[in-house]
């Protein structure tokens, strides 16, 4: 390698670590613009980054299909981070038009309550869908122009482009949550990231002018004929189906730290930059050894059969992050700088729980595509493994939130993941020509059974510390002091009731009380229970000949309850958005009666502002007892 072609590696290396760095700002930022307009259900979360990954996998699949004909690939990266650029840079006045002339003119115009779905994820799609599929084509842009001009060790190239772009993006998750929203908000922000994409678009502009892309050598070319399309078929598979696992595992320990750390905006940052700076780490580790590998199929296999075993430890390590949380908060005082220790103290267990794992993750896409390059599919595999990663995280996210999480509960959830990885690796393990391999995956197959059997069988969560929401009241609960009712890990959150020794029942959500009432009529109310009363009974006061109302959120169902103590009602509709929620209230029967009983009463599984723009139905009164400020959405 030639001290140009040296030099050349490290500023494109630092400059798509920048460009890591714009992309996770635009994912969080048009995800919280997009949710003002869809709404914040749990379809809604998961079609948002459906819209986002889909056009990642769309945008990483044409240069796979195309690219060999393209001429200095540098030059079209370039391009395409302009385009990103200015697309930025008018997003937020485009959005403010758009969504101001809906709620106007389009929306009340429509007839029904499918045909607004369709037209809000239509139009959501339209403002989002081009921009993420520009950036899905700027990894293999940038990784095949780079190899056409430095072919020497392509595995290297691979992973630390894949090193560089993912801490660029766990870094940009962090400042633009922790730093940029605070100080310029929302347009500011995509703002910023637009001008950054620009900028990165003149250097590598002039980077690629300075050194002429030369022709397309061996490595990048792709065959007229290949005969092993058995192991093409096999690794877009195992890239698709790892991807998916990954994506499982990434909603289901948000989910389970959330119980630990809280639901603020801050600590899913934290928790989603830990993740991504596993799969960095992974990259950069893999990079000076992944060349040298004599059997990369045979290293990827084990890999993935680690990697399902480090998903079931995980589970296992969980309760004791629980611990860790409460030995941090009993040492810290709420100050400023103890604020800051305890975010450094979450990110620090969010990154034990996840980067064992994530920083195997991290090693397989450019594995996968080293392995396609020597079988000497060309620069198509780098685009096509990519696509194929990213259609399976979408999988695996509609899969975890709509099915794994309500059916199988966090570690059904955690566990089919590492079921999935550890199946992968031993199907790579038995593809391998060589006898002693396939006895290994016999064996790694054994291993993993038993595995998965132990920790499902041998194995549970501490629902106790679940319920307790350290992050809040730094105590646990134990059998002693209350006795839990329900349980459950629905889609949007994990859902409690529980009656102490009192005979208070409280109702939680990812381990925040929700509503406490006391059951025992010879004891004081609580301190919920005049505020929910009152919530339903002061509006009826102002306006007694009230024939319709609505009320934002089941909560315990007492404010539901009161409300319907009007004999003027005509109709009460409840909006809940999680389902869960609306089985665990039936634990404050008989005290909520009217709620579940009374004919009047309707209740409706959405997100509020999803169904009133959606049914169009007016109402005498409304009535919401918002959220804590601090929680997420």
């Amino acid at each position: 390698m030639t001290g140009t072609q040296g030099s050349l590696r490290k500023i494109l290396y630092l400059l798509f670590a920048v460009s890591g760095f714009s992309g996770l700002i635009y994912e969080s930022i048009w995800s919280q613009y997009l949710k003002l307009f869809l709404g914040h259900a749990a379809y809604a979360q998961t079609l948002v980054l459906a819209i986002f990954m889909g056009g990642m996998a769309i945008g990483s699949f044409i240069p796979s299909r195309y690219g060999i004909r393209w001429k200095n690939l540098l030059i079209w990266y370039a391009a395409i981070e302009a385009v990103i650029g200015i697309c930025a840079l008018s997003f937020h006045g485009i959005f403010v038009f758009i969504t101001d002339y809906s709620y106007d003119s389009i929306i009340p115009g429509l007839g029904s309550a499918w045909s607004v779905t369709f037209y809000k994820w239509s139009t959501g799609a339209i403002m989002i869908l081009p921009q993420s599929v520009l950036l899905g084509m700027t990894f293999p842009l940038m990784s095949a122009g780079l190899i056409r001009r430095c072919p020497e060790n392509p595995g290297m190239t691979i992973a630390m482009l894949y090193f560089t772009n993912s801490l660029g993006a766990a870094v940009g998750v962090l400042v633009s949550g922790f730093v940029m929203i605070d100080l310029v908000g929302l347009p500011g922000t995509i703002l910023t990231a637009g001008l950054i994409n620009i900028g990165l678009a003149l250097i590598v502009w002039f980077l690629a002018g300075r050194t002429p892309e030369p022709s397309v050598n061996d490595l990048t070319r792709t065959p007229a004929r290949i005969t092993d399309a058995a192991t093409w078929r096999l690794m877009l598979a195992v890239s698709l189906l790892t991807g998916t696992a990954s994506f499982i595992y990434e909603i289901g320990w948000i989910r389970m730290l959330s119980l630990v750390l809280g639901s603020s905006t801050h600590a899913f940052e934290l928790m989603l930059s830990a993740f991504i700076f596993g799969l960095a780490f992974g990259g950069f580790w893999i990079r000076r050894r992944i060349d040298r590998l004599k059997q990369p199929v045979q290293f990827l296999g084990w890999i993935q059969i680690i990697m399902g075993l480090l998903a079931l430890g995980s589970l296992v390590a969980y309760n004791s992050s629980m611990d860790l949380m409460k030995l941090f908060l009993d040492a810290l005082k709420p100050t400023d700088s103890g604020y800051i220790l305890f975010n450094l103290a979450s990110h620090g267990i969010s990154m034990l729980i996840m980067v064992p794992v994530t920083f195997c993750a991290g090693m397989t896409l450019p594995l996968i595509t080293h392995t396609l390059l020597h079988k000497g599919y060309g620069e198509k595999s780098i685009g096509a493994v990519y696509a194929a990663n990213t259609t399976g995280a979408i999988a695996g996210v509609f899969f975890a939130v709509h099915l794994g999480m309500p059916a199988l509960g966090l570690k059904g959830l955690i566990t089919s993941g590492a079921a999935l990885d550890m199946l992968l690796g031993i199907i790579l393990l038995r593809s391998l020509p060589v006898s002693g391999y396939r006895r290994f995956a016999y064996l790694a197959f054994l291993f993993a059974i038993v595995a998965v059997a132990g920790v499902l069988a041998g194995f549970d969560l501490d629902r106790y510390k679940m319920a307790s929401g350290v992050y809040r009241t730094r105590n646990f609960f134990t059998p002693g002091s209350i006795e839990i009712l329900y349980h459950k890990d629905g889609k949007t959150a994990t859902v409690d009731l529980f009656k102490d020794i009192y005979k208070h029942i409280t109702i939680a959500t990812n381990g925040k009380s929700d509503a406490t009432i006391n059951t025992d009529p010879n004891q004081p109310a609580t301190p919920d229970e005049p505020t929910m009363t009152l919530a339903g009974a002061v509006p009826l006061l102002y306006k007694p000949d009230a024939r319709t109302a609505a009320n934002i959120g089941i909560g315990s169902g007492l404010t539901t309850h009161v409300i319907l103590g009007s004999h003027e009602l005509e109709r009460v509709d409840t909006i809940e958005i999680e389902p869960s929620m609306v089985e665990a209230a039936h634990g404050f029967l008989p005290l909520v009666e009217r709620t579940f009983n009374d004919p009047r009463s309707h209740i409706y599984i959405d997100d509020a502002k999803t169904f009133f723009s959606a049914h169009r139905n007016r109402y005498d009164v409304i009535i919401s007892e918002p959220s804590n400020p601090w929680v997420s959405g």
